[in-house]
């Protein structure tokens, strides 16, 4: 069975869709012939990652929403319902990166990351995850390899990602006897905006092309969501195979 054929009509709701890994994500999920419901802050630019999606995909709903507001997520399940009146997919992509030293560290930024990575996805699955079970669905976390790498000045983001990745494991042993699959995503650098504001932050040169590509990622979680229902893939670590 191929992308094409296990994800042909499934519907898949994808966070951060408007940029980035999360555009990527949906764009190769058009191309598997799934039915789209974008989320994202930005709606200009979630229009523009739509009408790429409208020209393989059947349908394809955008939805503007500030996931860090709970009238928001509330908004978006009520949506999402009369729209798609289920969902096979959930992807969650958006988050916010603020690098500081503890010492020094806005706690604003703490609780900005905390209710962008953690509380958001933690909320928008509570709200979505009936309709996700009904179809005995998959959700994909993207978090990443900061986990893997202690490193200065990023405590408050890491903290946030190693909070979703508790988050999903635990998710994953409470659903699983109802046949839905859990599956976190741990990408290296990543081509992407928020990247090149990350090397901006850090004084370095952003390459682009030396690193991982947001399209990589989205191959990656795609095949793993086409997999035969035999097997569950747990959790990927991709990164860039040059050293910068």
């Amino acid at each position: 069975m191929t992308a094409k054929t296990a994800l042909k009509d499934a519907v898949a709701v994808v966070t951060g869709a408007s940029s980035g890994i999360g555009q990527a994500i949906a764009l190769e999920l058009a191309i598997a012939g799934a039915k789209l419901g974008l989320v994202g802050r930005n709606l200009i630019n979630l229009e523009k990652t739509a009408d790429i999606a409208k020209k393989t995909s059947s349908l394809v709903m955008s939805y503007g929403a500030d996931l860090t507001v709970d009238a928001e997520i509330n908004r978006l399940k009520t949506c999402i319902e009369a729209d798609f009146g289920n969902v096979d997919i959930l992807v969650h992509c958006a988050g916010v990166y603020v690098p500081g030293k503890l010492e020094t560290a806005n706690i604003a930024d703490l609780d900005l990351q905390y209710r962008s990575n953690v509380r958001a996805p933690y909320l928008l699955t509570q709200a979505l995850l009936p309709m996700v079970r009904s179809q005995q669905g998959q959700i994909v976390f993207i978090n990443s390899s900061v986990i893997m790498r202690p490193a200065g000045k990023v405590g408050q983001f890491a903290a946030t990602q190693h909070a979703l990745k508790a988050i999903a494991d635990s998710l994953r042993e409470e659903v699983n006897a109802d046949q839905v699959r859990v599956l976190s995503v741990y990408p290296g650098r990543t081509a992407t905006p928020r990247q090149a504001n990350i090397h901006a932050m850090e004084g370095k040169i952003y390459q682009g092309d030396r690193l991982l590509q947001a399209q990589d990622v989205a191959l990656v979680v795609v095949n793993a969501l086409s997999m035969p229902r035999s097997a569950e893939v747990t959790d990927i670590n991709i990164r860039p195979f040059q050293k910068t």
